[in-house]
C-alpha cells in the first residue's frame, strides 16, 4: 500500500506589541503557545514577551544576518509537519525584515501561510498624522548615505500619497533636513514611542518639526508621516537655495534682494523659478 505524503506543517505570520505589552491579541497568545517553535529577530525581547505571557516554547534566531541558513532549517521544520510561528521584534513580521523571503519560500514548496494580525506602527503613525489616510505608500527605511537619500527623495518626489517612512533617531534630523531640501517645507508629523508612556507625535511643517525636536531626547523609534505632492508636479531642486534665501529674509533683505543675491551667487539657478518657488513656499503672496 501507497503510503500518504507527510502533512505539511503551518507557518503563523504573529503581530507583537510595537510599545506597550497589551498591543497583543489574544488570538496571538494562543498561536504562540500552540505551535511547536517560534522563530524571533532577538531571543531576547521576546523571551519578555513570554514571561509577560507565560509562554513557553522553543526560541529559533532568525534575522537579517543568519536568513539564510535559519530559514533553511524553518523549512526544513515545516516540511516535516511541525508548526513555526514568526515574530520580530515589535509590529508585524514581514514588514522591512526578512520574513518577506521567508513567505516567499514557504509559498514555492506549497507550504501554508497565516496571518494573525495586530499592532503596526506605520499604520498607527498614519492615523495620527491628521494626513489623508486615504491613500497612503509606504516606503521602509531611507538609505542611510546622504547622496543616495538624496537621490531615492527626488525619484519619490512627484508621489500623490501619503508616504509612510521608519527612521532610526540617529538619521532622523539629517532626513527631515534632506526632505526639506528636496521636497520642500511639506506637512509632516512624526510619531515617537507609539503606545508607550511618552508617545509623542509632533505635527507641522517640516522646518517647524525639526525646531522642536531639539527639545527632544533622540532615542526610541520613530515613524515619518509626509504629505504626498498634491499636484503630482516634479518638485524644482532648489531648496538648498530657498533656505538661503529665508536666511536672508531673516536678516531684513526683501524677497526680490534675496532671490537676486542667491542667484548671483549660484550658478544655473533661475531668478524667476527661484522667486515663484519662494513665493509658494515661505509665506502667501498677499504678505509678501
Amino acid at each position: 500500500m501507497k503510503e500518504s505524503p507527510k502533512k505539511k506543517g503551518i507557518l503563523y505570520l504573529c503581530a507583537t506589541p510595537i510599545g506597550n505589552m497589551r498591543d497583543i491579541t489574544l488570538r496571538v497568545i494562543d498561536t504562540l503557545g500552540s505551535v511547536d517553535a517560534v522563530a524571533c529577530e532577538d531571543t531576547r525581547q521576546t523571551r519578555k514577551l513570554f514571561s509577560a505571557y507565560k509562554i513557553s516554547k522553543p526560541l529559533l534566531s532568525y534575522r537579517e544576518a543568519n536568513s539564510q541558513k535559519a530559514g533553511a532549517r524553518i523549512i526544513s521544520m515545516l516540511m516535516e509537519g511541525r508548526s513555526v510561528a514568526l515574530v520580530s521584534d515589535a509590529g508585524m513580521p514581514g514588514v522591512s525584515d526578512p520574513g518577506a523571503d521567508l513567505v516567499k519560500r514557504c509559498i514555492e514548496r506549497d507550504i501554508e501561510v497565516r496571518v494573525v494580525p495586530g499592532a503596526n506602527a506605520a499604520l498607527a503613525a498614519l492615523v495620527l498624522s491628521g494626513l489623508p489616510t486615504d491613500r497612503f505608500a509606504f516606503e521602509g527605511f531611507l538609505p542611510k548615505k546622504e547622496s543616495a537619500r538624496e537621490k531615492y527623495l527626488r525619484e519619490i518626489s512627484r508621489e500623490k500619497r501619503t508616504l509612510i517612512f521608519h527612521e532610526s533617531p540617529l538619521r532622523l534630523v539629517a532626513t527631515l533636513r534632506d526632505m526639506l531640501e528636496v521636497l520642500g517645507d511639506r506637512r509632516v508629523a512624526v510619531a515617537k514611542e507609539l503606545t508607550k508612556r511618552f508617545e509623542t507625535v509632533l505635527r507641522g511643517r517640516i522646518s517647524e518639526v525639526m525646531e522642536e525636536l531639539k527639545d527632544l531626547p533622540e532615542k526610541g523609534e520613530f515613524v515619518i508621516v509626509l504629505e504626498g505632492n498634491p499636484a503630482g508636479e516634479r518638485q524644482p531642486d532648489m531648496y538648498k537655495e530657498l533656505e538661503k534665501v529665508k536666511r536672508l529674509l531673516s536678516e531684513g533683505y526683501s524677497l526680490s534682494e534675496s532671490v537676486k543675491i542667491v542667484t548671483t551667487l549660484e550658478e544655473g539657478v533661475q531668478k524667476k523659478r527661484l522667486y515663484d518657488l519662494a513665493l509658494r513656499e515661505i509665506k502667501p503672496p498677499e504678505e509678501i
